[in-house]
């Protein structure tokens, strides 16, 4: 057997606000890398100075990443390492880096996660909604039958859930997610996490679609929203077996909650009966799997 090939690709987690927020090994990580990818150098800088990094930045972003990919193969094909960072966070995590991480792999290349911080893990222990079983979403579709659809598999989802949004959605999607969910699931809308004006506000989806609707909550920064678990008694009291909205969302739910069901094990021939004999819908209609998205 050969050995790794190449040089290291390290995948930094920076903070997320607090510049503070960075373990020792990010930073004796970035001071070692001679190169750095950064997803906006000017952004990056600014954590460099603050920590007495020297090293030499290439911005790599969502725009450029055709072209600077294989730029970046190449460099660590000639064995230099490599740390690759975002604006917050860690990359490929809602943010550029993927592309580059899947590459290298794909090559036999060494790949290092540096872990750090986390907006997901924040929002979550802050909330005190999120339980111990959770699942992300990162950003949700904007709109169309994408957006239907994520916004039933969160409702049908025991599950707490974190989704990120843009301040200028924040209301609207509150408003889909009381809609889905229904308005009485406990829920957190957290406001620029470590930084100076951090805001963590919690009550049911119903109570803060209003607050947000009627300017009661500050709409600006950055934002993680967190679903609380679904504490029911069962999946007949459920979101799917009690939404009252459009048949159309109706059915969606539904087939969220068969989905559910067939990751847990059941039959997918159990599971559509079970949930069509709880919400009137056809089994028929509910034993396909749903359409992907793309």
């Amino acid at each position: 057997m050969t050995g790794p090939v190449g040089g290291r690709l390290y995948v930094v987690a920076t903070p997320i606000g607090n510049l503070d927020d960075i373990t020792l090994r990010a930073i004796a990580t970035l001071k070692a890398v001679p190169l750095i990818a950064a997803e906006d150098t000017r952004m990056s800088r600014r954590l460099l100075v603050r920590h007495a990094i020297a090293t030499r930045m290439v911005s790599f972003h969502a725009r450029n990443a055709e072209r600077r990919v294989p730029e970046l193969l190449e460099h660590l094909r000639t064995g230099a390492d490599l740390a690759l960072v975002t604006d917050a966070g860690t990359p490929g995590v809602s943010d550029p880096g993927e592309a580059l991480v899947r590459a290298w792999a794909a090559e036999g290349g060494v790949v290092v996660p540096i872990p750090g911080a986390s907006a997901v893990l924040a929002a979550l222990v802050a909330s005190g909604v999120g339980g111990p079983r959770w699942a992300f979403e990162g950003f949700l579709p904007r709109s169309g039958r994408t957006r239907r659809e994520r916004l039933a598999r969160i409702a049908a989802d025991e599950r707490g859930c974190v989704v990120y949004e843009a301040p200028g959605r924040v209301a609207a999607t509150l408003e889909d997610l009381a809609s889905a969910c229904g308005p009485e699931r406990p829920a957190a809308v957290c406001r620029e996490l470590t930084k100076i004006h951090e805001e963590v506000v919690r009550g049911t989806l119903g109570a803060l679609a209003a607050s947000a609707r009627d300017g009661g909550l500050t709409i600006r920064g950055e934002f993680a929203l967190v679903i609380g678990e679904w504490r029911g008694a069962g999946v007949a009291d459920g979101p799917a077996a009690r939404h009252e909205g459009s048949a159309e969302d109706r059915e969606a739910l539904a087939r969220a909650a068969v989905e559910r069901l067939v990751s847990e094990g059941i039959a997918r021939g159990d599971a559509a009966r079970r949930i069509a004999s709880e919400t009137g819908i056809p089994r028929r209609r509910l034993y396909g799997a749903p359409p992907t998205e793309g």
